[in-house]
């Protein structure tokens, strides 16, 4: 095995039993880092330092992740103009925050013979943002919603 660390005089291949030996001269454990590899890789150092810092580096991993959120809004298939605007207002303010905006066009009961009419509008609300986002999906009817996703564009995010 490929034997590593930091107080190591010469890092090379060594047979499991020497390796053992030098960690145990040092006072320290044999940490197997990658198992993959051939030969794999031992680090010789303390085990519970190690576990720490792990988890130290998967905490700031957690918290660099970036979240996405998902934002609805919700039409009917004959949505007024002014309702329309102030939908859009929002839109566009979700957008520039970084969230994703999920417009759909809810039908109910015999509405759903007006699906174009609710295609027209989403496909509407779409060139309406598209200096804020882009189509990400383009409308499709499922059930009694006709959905559409829009994501951000990177340059009118807005820094937190």
């Amino acid at each position: 095995m490929r034997v590593v660390g930091d107080n190591i005089e010469k890092p090379g291949i060594y047979p499991l039993a020497q390796a053992l030996k030098m960690a145990e001269k040092m006072n320290l454990d044999l940490v197997e880092i990658s198992a993959q590899t051939d030969p794999p890789v031992c680090k010789i150092t303390d085990y519970q330092k190690f576990l720490y810092q792990k988890r130290k580096k998967a905490k700031e991993m957690k918290a660099n992740a970036s979240r996405i959120v998902v934002k609805e809004i919700r039409f009917g298939p004959n949505t007024d103009e002014h309702d329309y605007q102030f939908k859009l207002k929002h839109a566009i303010e979700f957008l520039k925050e970084g969230a994703k905006v999920k417009a759909f066009v809810f039908f109910r009961g015999r509405s759903i013979v007006f699906s174009e009419q609710g295609e027209k509008l989403l496909l509407r609300f779409a060139v309406d943002l598209e200096d804020y986002g882009k189509a990400e999906q383009m409308p499709k009817l499922e059930g009694k919603r006709m959905i559409m996703m829009l994501s951000p564009n990177k340059a009118n995010v807005k820094k937190k």
